[in-house]
């Protein structure tokens, strides 16, 4: 066995040269080379090309008054970019201002993020004002679009009366708040302070002239390409390099609880709601057992309501309201000749007029709006008291009483009872006088389903 393993073996070698390598281990040391360039221009390339495709920067739009509804859509966004592992943030800023609370709030979220927010005010035309200039000189990087301005961020109190002391606490404790992180920032303070203190308002060549932003791009994409590579300081101290040139643009929609209720924070429309509701649920009790004007208004003042409640309200006014419907009611008890129902549509003007103490323009109810609903809803709820109480005093038309003072023919001796037909029914009578059939009778009272009546001195036949 192992001469013929021999001899076979022999034989397949005799079949090949020896100067020609062995096929085998050709083909496999060759298939380990190009193995071995491959893994290394994939560990020199595929991490760059990986980064490149996963980069990515959420975008927010915030193109409304700063309150609430905004403070957690930009806290929905921080925290979807945490989710994503973005990049950064890019929030499109085009705002008159706002709440101060809500400002604040939403400058801790910034501040907090674990992504770079970027600040971009824009297109062409849009503003930073107000509160929003809190929010721009909070964010990692700040920009502004050409033809756009920001500043005029001094603090508006319209809650009542305040002495000038309290006015210069209030003022004083804002310009703290803004300098405790735009100085971390390292952008100007004097001019960001000089914003607040004497309402200073910048365009975006004396924002980037001041050092109050750090860059000014036509559009999102020039931002984004100018910014990358950049090496921004976090406020906890840590550094991040930005990479997003051809990063990949994740929106942000708003959730429709969101657009209803950022809808329901206009004082206008809030107050046009309430107006509503109070006719609504007015005619419910003005007509009980419709249901559906005293659900439907029930709805509509709880909306309002809730959108009041996230407004700086004043409650005087809200009393003030009270009051003229007070007064409405009275003028139709109590006829004046229109006076009570006048004071009554005056005092409701004023009352919507200063109902939000809003500390921009766009979050004040407008007098167009106080005089159109305080004039509609006076009128109306004045003729409405009116009929009300007139068809209160008028004769029943309706049932047993309704047929007081009919008259009627006894179908039969009434010695007392007996039946009678009135307005073509029949009805059982009774008379303290003896009729005879086919007598007149006239109705003078009803017990029960039971008329009372008396005899006439005409003769009727059936």
């Amino acid at each position: 066995m192992k001469t013929a393993i021999s001899t076979q073996r022999a034989g397949f070698n005799c079949g090949r040269t020896t100067s020609t390598p062995h096929p085998r281990f050709t083909i496999g040391h060759t298939g380990i080379f190009v193995g071995l360039i491959l893994l290394l221009l994939f560990c020199l390339l595929g991490p760059c090309t990986v980064a490149a495709q996963s980069a990515q920067v959420v975008v927010l739009h915030l193109d409304d008054t700063i309150q609430p509804i905004t403070a957690d859509y930009l806290k929905r966004g921080i925290d979807k970019a945490a989710e994503l592992h973005a990049q950064a943030i890019l929030v499109e800023l085009n705002t008159p201002g706002g709440l101060l609370d809500s400002t604040r709030t939403m400058v801790g979220d910034i501040l907090a993020s674990p992504s770079p927010v970027i600040f971009y005010v824009m297109p062409a035309g849009s503003r930073a004002g107000s509160a929003g200039f809190f929010l721009m000189e909070a964010a990692d990087i700040a920009a502004m679009a050409p033809g756009t301005n920001a500043g005029a961020a001094h603090p508006v109190v319209e809650v009542g009366k305040i002495d000038d002391t309290m006015k210069q606490k209030i003022l004083n404790d804002t310009l703290a708040f803004l300098r405790s992180y735009v100085s971390m920032r390292g952008r100007n303070v004097d001019a960001a302070q000089d914003a607040v203190q004497n309402s200073k308002s910048y365009t975006d060549q004396e924002a980037q002239k001041l050092n109050l932003i750090d860059v000014v791009a036509p559009d999102e994409r020039a931002l984004l390409n100018d910014i990358d590579g950049r090496r921004v300081k976090r406020f906890n101290g840590t550094s991040d390099t930005l990479r997003t040139r051809g990063a990949t643009l994740v929106p942000v929609e708003p959730t429709i609880r969101e657009q209803i209720m950022d809808r329901l924070m206009d004082p206008n429309l809030a107050v046009l709601i309430l107006m509503a509701g109070g006719l609504l649920i007015y005619l419910e009790f003005n007509t009980p057992g419709t249901i559906i004007p005293g659900a439907l208004g029930t709805l509509l003042v709880l909306l309002a309501l809730f959108s009041l409640n996230l407004l700086p309200v004043r409650y005087t006014s809200l009393a003030l309201m009270v009051g003229a419907l007070i007064l409405m009611v009275l003028e139709a008890k109590f006829p004046s000749h229109g006076i009570l129902a006048a004071t009554g549509t005056v005092a409701l003007v004023l009352g919507a007029l200063t109902l939000v103490a809003g500390p921009i323009p766009e979050m004040r109810v407008q007098l167009a709006t106080a005089i159109a609903t305080g004039l509609a809803f006076g009128l109306i709820t004045t003729f409405l008291v009116r009929i009300a109480l007139i068809a209160r005093h008028n004769k029943v038309q309706i049932g047993p009483e309704a047929l007081v003072g009919a008259i009627g023919v006894a179908q039969q001796p009434l010695e007392p009872r007996g039946q009678i037909i009135v307005h073509g029914e029949l009805w059982v009578a009774e008379s303290a006088a003896p009729v005879a059939a086919g007598e007149s009778v006239r109705v003078h009272g009803v017990d029960g389903l039971k008329l009372l009546v008396e005899p006439v001195q005409e003769r009727v036949t059936a």
